[in-house]
């Protein structure tokens, strides 16, 4: 979303709102919105693959959500205007946005909220600082590496020239999803490290995210302080969009 639309979407909304390039290194930076109370508790929201900040637009512009919480919402490293086309891996993605993250500590909760691919994102980030999050909501998170298949078709379009001729964010996402098992795999052994309260919200149709993630999360969460899942019956993928009331229910309702 240009900064133009940006503008345009929160004042439908009469929403005050932040839009900031965040400098993570000479070469890197972390865009975000910020929208909510400043002296709040923070949700800091984490896309899917490929997407952007404003997957969560619904959520920023809302009046209940603004009142409780401080709202955060960034470009995830290689997409949007976070250095858009460099894809980055889970550990190099985890550790580009944790830096931010600290720079944005009010000393209060940081509930960390990852959709799809984002899931996996957050995961991570909570085992790097697990004392740095209250909360980590995980929508039809991709975190389970057996459940991840192979797609040997990915890498065609990584080589060269085929992978400058697929648009956009696509070639982005098509390298950190290839990589993403692997990925899995390496942080399988650093899951004991959560410690946080952890809301599991999957559809039980999930045709991209098998809903048996559910069950190897609450396997191997075996020190996060409570894990509650949320099964949403015959829903996909899409949970953030479709069953936007049930997911805004459960975020007014965490722990403090």
């Amino acid at each position: 979303m240009s900064s133009k639309k940006t503008i345009e979407y929160f004042s439908k909304s009469n929403s005050a709102f932040k839009d900031i390039n965040y400098k993570i290194s000479e070469i890197h930076q972390i865009h975000y919105i910020e929208t909510g109370d400043s002296t709040k508790p923070t949700l800091f929201f984490l896309h899917g693959s490929p997407g952007s900040w404003d997957a969560y637009k619904t959520y920023l512009s809302d009046s209940d959500l603004q009142k409780k919480y401080r709202l955060i919402a960034i470009d995830r490293p290689g997409f949007g205007y976070s250095n858009f086309g460099e894809a980055e891996d889970l550990n190099t993605q985890a550790n580009l946005i944790l830096p931010f993250i600290q720079s944005k500590n009010n000393n209060q909760p940081i509930t960390l909220i990852g959709h799809s691919m984002g899931g996996p994102v957050a995961v991570k980030l909570a085992t790097k600082k697990p004392e740095l999050f209250k909360n980590l909501v995980i929508l039809a998170g991709a975190i389970d590496p057996k459940a991840e298949n192979p797609e040997n078709w990915r890498p065609v379009l990584m080589s060269k020239p085929i992978k400058y001729l697929i648009p956009g964010a696509f070639r982005i996402s098509n390298e950190e999803l290839w990589w993403l098992k692997e990925d899995l795999k390496t942080m399988k052994s650093e899951l004991h490290k959560i410690t946080s309260n952890v809301i599991i919200i999957h559809g039980t149709v999930d045709s991209l995210v098998p809903y048996s993630n559910v069950a190897f999360m609450e396997k191997e969460f075996i020190n996060a302080k409570k894990i509650e899942v949320l099964p949403i019956e015959k829903a996909d993928h899409f949970i953030p969009w479709s069953h936007y009331e049930i997911i805004k229910k459960s975020l007014l309702s965490l722990e403090d």
